[in-house]
């Protein structure tokens, strides 16, 4: 069936462009976070063993509603591990670094993603796709207060 949804195609296809970046971008950082998790080690492994649990388990819900906003705007969610690397500008982790290496690393993360997340809201607002923009503005927020916090508890 043809969407008309009160978007032209070209926005729509814009709009769903913009999320699939930020889609990937989440993803990226939730497997870096989950692998954190299981791997974390020091003086503060109780504290960021559940930090980083908490952090990759509202990823994994994030993930699905930004792909089925991109479902809803037309357009088909990346689903491949090679479509999200192509497509994410965070930088995949390789290897075990210390605790506070994986706190600078999350926290570069979370501004990545929320760079991400202002560039959608940006395209949204041009647009005038209000869902979309409502979907990625508490996006911003949380980003930004998770890199605070995890600044916060690097030094």
């Amino acid at each position: 069936m043809e969407i008309n949804i009160g978007i032209e195609t070209g926005d729509r296809v814009r709009s769903a462009d913009a999320v699939k970046k930020l889609l990937a971008d989440t993803y990226a950082l939730y497997l870096t976070t989950h692998g954190y998790h299981w791997n974390v080690e020091g003086p503060r492994f109780q504290q960021l063993h559940a930090l980083f649990m908490e952090q990759y388990t509202e990823m994994w819900t994030a993930v699905d509603v930004l792909a089925e906003r991109i479902r809803a705007l037309g357009e088909y969610a990346p689903s491949s591990y090679s479509e999200m690397a192509e497509l994410s500008s965070v930088t995949e982790e390789a290897g075990q670094p210390d605790w506070k290496v994986m706190v600078k690393n999350l926290a570069t993360g979370h501004e990545a993603v929320a760079k991400s997340a202002r560039n959608v809201l940006r395209v949204a607002e041009e647009i005038g796709d209000d869902a979309t923009a409502d979907v990625v503005t508490p996006r911003i927020t949380l980003h930004e207060k998770t890199a605070w916090m995890l600044r916060a508890t690097a030094t």
